[in-house]
């Protein structure tokens, strides 16, 4: 799996990219998260609030997340 946190860098951005890993490391080692801050690709994705999460290419939620929110969108993709 592949998780994309996409946000501009701003305080919010990083908090959620910072949950989405923490959430992910405990879940499974097989997940990969990344953070896209380039404005060109993250218009690719069609969005127009961050931050957001892209699982394997799919927008999945946006906004700011409690852990356990990202946890259960985490766990509902899960292959």
């Amino acid at each position: 799996m592949n998780i994309k946190v996409l946000g501009t860098g701003c305080a919010s951005c990083k908090a959620l990219f910072a949950t989405v890993s923490e959430v992910a490391a405990s879940i499974s080692d097989q997940i990969t998260v990344e953070k896209e801050e380039d404005l060109m690709n993250i218009m690719s994705y069609n969005i127009l609030s961050l931050p957001a999460i892209v699982i394997d290419g799919k927008v999945v939620a946006k906004g700011k997340m409690s852990a356990k929110e990202v946890t259960e969108v985490i766990n509902k993709h899960l292959k």
